[in-house]
């Protein structure tokens, strides 16, 4: 997805694989980077036993910014 498609849908919350093409990334990498260290990822996530969920809000905020809302510049 582009973030002008993760802007417009109405889902409240995407998958790693959603956001891995911007992100020039793998799904997979996504989702073991949130079970290690979700902090490093940027952006927040949910983890609930083996799923990832990544608000859509706080996902576009970081791609605008670079930073998670409410972070630090």
């Amino acid at each position: 997805m582009t973030l002008q498609e993760i802007e417009k849908t109405n889902k409240n919350i995407l998958r790693a694989s959603d956001v891995a093409d911007l992100l020039e990334s793998d799904p997979q990498d996504i989702r073991d980077q949130a079970h290690r260290d979700p902090s490093k990822l940027g952006f927040p996530v949910i983890v609930t036993g083996s799923r990832v969920k990544i608000p859509r809000e706080g996902f576009i905020h970081f791609m605008r910014y670079g930073y998670a809302k409410g972070g630090t510049p």
